[in-house]
This record gives structure tokens, sequence and C-alpha cells, in this order.
């Protein structure tokens, strides 16, 4: 499943100036929250509940009322991240080795894929069991090719 909820969620708000947002707990939802985390876009992110973020009451409640939490970043009033778009759609699926992976990073338009500007970020989701979930320059740096699902800036 493409992640198109949680792109048009995060976009709309901070197009909205929202603090929080609060998404369904998966995993593939954490690890795209996890990597706008580490690249600057979020200020926290933490687990809870369909009320309130609270890490205690994640253990207690039923999967259907786990939400993961996401605290959006702003400065001088204006949202960190601009914009979330998909890659990879479930017609025409976007899988690219390390050398298509390097060109985008680098600069260069592959497989129809605009290249990564300053400050842009790509998330590749992998078939390694252990890093499935990578921004795209993580990705060349281990050495795993993968399936470019989306981008923000």
């Amino acid at each position: 499943m493409l992640p198109h909820y949680l792109c048009s969620h995060i976009q709309n708000a901070f197009r909205a100036r929202h603090q929080h947002i609060a998404v369904p707990h998966s995993t593939q939802n954490l690890a795209i929250l996890s990597i706008l985390l580490r690249a600057g876009f979020l200020s926290n992110v933490t687990r809870g509940t369909i009320e309130a973020p609270s890490p205690t009451d994640f253990l207690a409640v039923s999967d259907s009322h786990k939400r993961i939490w996401a605290d959006l970043k702003y400065r001088d009033d204006r949202p960190v991240l601009s914009e979330m778009a998909l890659v990879s759609r479930p017609s025409k699926p976007i899988i690219m080795d390390l050398g298509e992976i390097r060109r985008m990073c680098t600069g260069r338009r592959v497989q129809n894929v605009k290249p990564l500007r300053m400050g842009e970020i790509a998330i590749v989701k992998t078939k390694d069991r252990e890093n499935q979930w990578l921004e795209a320059r993580e990705a060349l740096q281990m050495r795993i090719p993968g399936e470019v699902i989306c981008r923000a800036w």
C-alpha cells in the first residue's frame, strides 16, 4: 500500500497551520514519519491513542485506537515542509537500482523522475528486512536499491 493518505494528511496539516497530527499506527507510517523527523521536517514523533499522544496509554488500547502523533515544525511562521508528493503509483511503481538513485541524488533526471534539489528528500522502500524504509541518500550509502515512494521539500 502506498502512503497516499499520509502524504496528503501531512501536507494539508501544514497548510492549515496545525501543531500536531495523528495518523493510524502502522510500520509504514512510523518509518516515513521517522525519516521526516531525521530530515528536520518534524519536531517530534510519539505513539499514542486517538485522544492524545501517550506512550503508556498506547500499550493499553486496541489496534484500531492506536495512533502516531507528529509535531509539525514551523520557522518564521512558515511551514518547514512545503510539499510532499508521491513518486510511485500503484499503476506505475518506480524501482531504481543504485546507479539510478545516485543520478537522482546528484541532480539528474531518472525514469521521468525529477532530480532532488537542495533540502529535498526522497523516501525509498527496499527489500531489506532490517532497513525497509530509507531516505534516498541513506539507501545509496548502504548500497541498497529499492522503490522510490515519495519526496518531500
